[in-house]
């Protein structure tokens, strides 16, 4: 069971990134990000309380939760769907790979057991080096929305790397349970974007049943939501490190999407690119 939800997860995550792209084309990101953030609540809430691990005393610490929420939610989010909206959404997904490197980075600098050696120096040289020649492919036309999609998603991988380092140096030592963690993190997502989101044109999404049911369905319920408790579950089962591993097969699946069911005309630089990338990120968790 852990084997299928490992492949499970991978693939609802990978399939994120065609679903942004779709929803972009008809309400813009901030929207997206309500619809998902608000949809993705919902079952995360309901578990919770299922599990009985929500408390009223836990609001003490809303300050973290709020850092967490702008962190890991509505500016990772924001990055990531503007960023898809400027890319193919396979490339948007091979340029998600490099969230591991920004982490390490940010270890290193903020979390005195990460240490730096020449080995995870070379991984984090060549992971670079792959999301660049993705930014900086020839044509100017391309280069240049290239690499201001890419400056998103990177700046999204950025804000997702440092709250990894913001959990572990001020949340993880609190010892609440994850799915708290996470409806209250989501919680106080919704609530910033219900505030700062125009709802001019909210509801042009429902133009396209497809666009709709895969924001709603599969970026919200199934992205977001069922995503986070199959992750649960895995830490449950597989332990913290092995079940991280998963963030590996979404780049993956979403270039592959976006090659042979959306027929994006991805080339082979995008490729070489991932392969670094995917390179980078070996080096850096190899021993």
């Amino acid at each position: 069971m852990p084997f299928i939800a490992f492949w499970v997860l991978g693939v609802i995550w990978g399939s994120n990134f065609i679903y942004m792209k779709l929803a972009v084309e008809l309400i813009s990101p901030m929207q997206v990000l309500l619809y998902r953030v608000f949809f993705g609540f919902v079952p995360v809430f309901l578990y919770a309380r299922a599990k009985g691990v929500l408390k009223l005393e836990h609001l003490k610490y809303s300050h973290h939760f709020i850092i967490m929420s702008l962190l890991a939610t509505t500016v990772y989010y924001y990055g990531f769907v503007k960023g898809t909206s400027l890319l193919l959404s396979g490339v948007a997904g091979a340029v998600s790979g490099a969230i591991p490197l920004f982490t390490f980075i940010l270890g290193i600098v903020f979390i005195p057991e990460e240490k730096a050696t020449l080995k995870k120096a070379t991984g984090i040289v060549i992971g670079f080096a792959g999301v660049l020649m993705i930014a900086l492919q020839s044509g100017h036309d391309i280069m240049s929305s290239n690499l201001i999609g890419v400056l998103y998603i990177s700046a999204g991988a950025l804000c997702l790397g440092a709250s990894f380092v913001y959990a572990k140096n001020f949340v993880m030592p609190l010892k609440l349970p994850a799915a708290a963690l996470t409806t209250y993190q989501l919680g106080f997502g919704l609530i910033e974007l219900l505030v700062v989101t125009k709802y001019q044109g909210l509801g042009n999404v429902f133009t396209d049943m497809h666009s709709a049911i895969g924001l709603i369905l599969g970026l919200g319920l199934l992205g977001t939501g069922l995503a986070y408790i199959i992750y649960y579950y895995l830490v449950e089962r597989l332990g913290a490190v092995s079940a991280s591993s998963v963030t590996y097969l979404p780049p993956v699946v979403a270039l592959l999407i976006g090659a042979f069911i959306v027929g994006e005309p991805i080339s082979l630089t995008s490729y070489a690119a991932t392969a670094m990338i995917f390179a980078g990120v070996f080096l850096l968790k190899k021993r």
